[in-house]
């Protein structure tokens, strides 16, 4: 066998797979990645506060309490996650919609797209209850 033949195929992979891994995280403005679009939010008190004027406008404003449980919808601020607790459920839920409830799918449909919705997901976060 020829392993000089195989250096350049090698190499390729690896640059492959490094450029891959490093795809998979999120970059901030300043060139560090980070866990996800969320925790940037979540430490931006700007995205937060765009977050609760997002979720009052359209999520409180017609179903979900900014208070408690009510009888038509979920109370988002406790630690208690229905169809899924991780950002990525919760993102999913609002993109999607739930089936056969009045939970309807927003899609991307914000001004700022996703990243509005990862607004509203910090907001959530920030002020969600410890659980017990």
């Amino acid at each position: 066998m020829n392993f000089r033949k195989l250096k350049l195929p090698a190499a390729v992979i690896m640059l492959f797979l490094i450029t891959a891994c490093g795809e998979a995280q999120d970059a901030s403005p300043d060139g560090v990645a980070s866990a996800s679009p969320v925790a940037d939010f979540m430490a931006d008190p700007a995205a937060v506060m765009r977050g609760e004027a997002l979720f009052v406008g359209s999520c409180a404003g017609f179903c979900h309490s900014l208070d408690g449980p009510n009888e038509d919808a979920l109370f988002l601020f406790d630690c208690e996650w229905q169809y899924g607790g991780s950002n990525q459920d919760i993102f999913d839920t609002v993109t999607n919609g739930i089936p056969n409830t009045r939970m309807v799918g927003f899609g991307s449909n914000f001004p700022e797209g996703e990243n509005d919705l990862h607004k509203i997901i910090a907001y959530l976060r920030v002020n969600e209850q410890p659980c017990d």
